[in-house]
């Protein structure tokens, strides 16, 4: 089994920032993702980050403001978040991945997820 477990969330200023932790525990997957969900909306991608290697992924309406990294010894992911918008209000959700199948974007390739965090940005 796997367990996660968020942090970092808050209110915020439009342009402001935040940084949302996701530490995992159990066993390791091959990436993590951030999703988000706004009232009345689907649960979307943000972004994702394979485990080994690093490589990251965006969503084109975060790239250059949201970074996401790892740190491996702690099992544990974030996401930067800058130059915060009120369209990026939503609850956030890390998201385990293990083996690779589907597209690394859908949230139906992710098996564990977290209890979601509130990032509410005023304008």
């Amino acid at each position: 089994q796997v367990q996660l477990v968020e942090s970092g969330g808050g209110l915020v200023q439009a342009g402001g920032s935040l940084r949302l932790s996701c530490a995992a525990s159990g066993r390791t997957g091959t990436a993590m993702g951030w999703f988000r969900q706004a009232p009345g909306k689907e649960r979307e991608f943000v972004a994702a980050i394979n485990w080994s290697g690093g490589t990251t992924y965006y969503v084109d309406s975060v790239k250059g403001r949201f970074t996401i990294s790892r740190d491996n010894a702690k099992n544990t992911v974030y996401l930067q978040m800058n130059s915060l918008k009120p369209e990026d209000t939503a609850v956030y959700y890390c998201a385990w991945r293990g083996w690779p199948t589907g597209s690394i974007y859908e949230r139906t390739s992710y098996a564990y997820w977290g209890q979601g965090t509130q990032v509410t940005v005023s304008s």
